[in-house]
């Protein structure tokens, strides 16, 4: 996949623009954090739309970035972009050598520093590093705003049921103590 840039000439790799996020619903996302939440429910519908936000843009990484990042020229690298996959079940974009004996940023700056690495390549490379930086903390962002949002609602139902238990209570005391 070779594109075309602004000034005519073409690049091996292009990063996401505007429209390719547009295609998200990160409107909910974002107008979900400053709101009164009134309850649990409303805090899991919220997580669950930040789950979803994750899931796309996850999507997105692997439908957009991975699929240049594993064609040539860069597939004949020694150093390659790969999705890692964590325990907590969300993925992220990372740098690793071709037997994946090693990962990370360190990589990529040995990459861009060899003399074997052809300078045409060079601003492709840092696009594509500037666009995995951004995505994962994206990914990771919306990962934990998430798992926080259903910390709390756990916390809510705790809230609700010791409400519940005095009110309940309280109320069986008035009806058995007229």
């Amino acid at each position: 996949m070779t594109v075309s840039t602004r000034l005519g000439t073409s690049r091996p790799f292009a990063p996401l623009e505007q429209p390719d996020f547009q295609r998200l619903e990160h409107a909910a996302y974002l107008k979900g954090l400053l709101k009164p939440f009134k309850g649990k429910g409303s805090l899991e519908d919220w997580a669950n739309q930040c789950i979803g936000l994750r899931e796309d843009l996850i999507s997105l990484a692997l439908r957009h970035v991975l699929p240049q990042a594993r064609q040539v020229p860069f597939n004949l690298l020694g150093v390659q972009l790969a999705q890692q996959t964590t325990g907590a079940g969300t993925t992220f974009l990372r740098w690793r050598n071709l037997d994946r004996s090693s990962m990370g940023v360190a990589l990529w700056e040995g990459l861009i520093a060899a003399p074997a690495t052809p300078v045409s390549l060079i601003d492709d490379l840092y696009a594509m590093e500037l666009q995995r930086i951004a995505l994962n903390m994206q990914i990771s962002l919306t990962h934990s705003i998430a798992r926080q949002a259903l910390d709390c609602a756990g916390k809510m139902a705790q809230a609700e049921a010791a409400y519940h238990r005095r009110t309940q209570g309280h109320a069986t005391t008035k009806e058995s103590n007229p």
